[in-house]
């Protein structure tokens, strides 16, 4: 790592995940891609080192609506530590619902990107589902989509009876900079504290090597709301559609972190709005004690 960042007490990552043993935690057979293994020792150690003391753990695509392994890193490394996002269908029952609660979990995601999702109908339908499930729970929804269609369902998203969390930037992209289809809709959301944003995984949203291609938009989302910004390393940092084949083992992007880190610290305008997006907000949103 290149310099280590100087992280407050109480920083959390917000989007990790694992990928166990296949032996106890099968992959999903309708999987997209394989990732190397990434154990739960290896994440603490790597949090350990940085100075983060909480974690999310999100269900990955690769397991499907299989939260086994989820669950086993929430219960791993305790309520202290971690909490999590799942991945629920239409088979997922109320007792297995009370039961991931019971292990940490504070949210769903629904991912229309995996499968490039871009019907506003189709998405809208799946999320009015998924809402009507976990909204007693007083679990929020964690969204992976694109920008625009994002924009499309900002009406809707608007008027839904839980909190909202969009991954990896709202999908946006550097290249595209700040007129993008979409962004105006979604910076209303987050202004008027309808949605989260996830300053997570930048090699999604920028080349690699240009991680400071990302401070205009970074800075334009912190200044929208800044207590409505999370911060997410994606460790492993899984590199989907990096295989042709989908059983075939798919490299990881190669990631500093410590830079990563460092780097949102300069574009935070000051040391309280750092502590906000590391610390406070998280600690509001997936209920960690104060």
């Amino acid at each position: 790592m290149k310099r280590s960042p100087h992280l407050p007490p109480g920083a959390c990552d917000c989007h990790t995940h694992v990928f166990l043993d296949e032996a106890k935690f099968p992959l999903w057979a309708a999987r997209r891609y394989t990732p190397p293994p990434a154990s739960i020792e290896t994440l603490t150690a790597l949090h350990d080192a940085l100075g983060i003391e909480r974690v999310v753990i999100v269900q990955p695509s690769v397991y499907g609506p299989d939260n086994a392994a989820t669950l086993h890193a929430l219960r791993t490394l305790g309520p202290g530590r971690a909490r999590g996002v799942a991945v629920i269908d239409d088979d997922t029952s109320d007792a297995e619902l009370a039961g991931m609660a019971a292990a940490g979990v504070r949210g769903v995601r629904v991912n229309l990107e995996v499968d490039s999702e871009r019907d506003a109908h189709k998405a809208t339908a799946w999320l009015r589902r998924t809402v009507a499930r976990v909204a007693p729970l007083g679990w929020h929804v964690q969204l992976y989509a694109s920008l625009p269609l994002l924009g499309a369902c900002a009406d809707m998203l608007g008027n839904l009876p839980v909190p909202l969390v969009f991954d990896h930037y709202a999908g946006a992209q550097a290249r595209l900079g700040l007129q993008q289809e979409g962004l105006v809709e979604v910076l209303k959301l987050v202004e008027s504290g309808r949605a989260y944003v996830k300053l997570s995984a930048p090699y999604r949203c920028a080349r690699p090597d240009a991680l400071q291609s990302l401070a205009p938009l970074t800075r334009l989302l912190i200044d929208c709301n800044p207590d409505r910004m999370l911060w997410g390393s994606d460790w492993p940092h899984p590199q989907p559609g990096a295989r042709p084949n989908a059983t075939d083992v798919c490299p990881p992007f190669e990631v500093d972190l410590g830079e990563t880190l460092n780097a949102l610290e300069s574009w935070a305008p000051d040391a309280a709005t750092l502590q906000k997006i590391l610390v406070d907000n998280p600690r509001r949103l997936y209920g960690f004690d104060a």
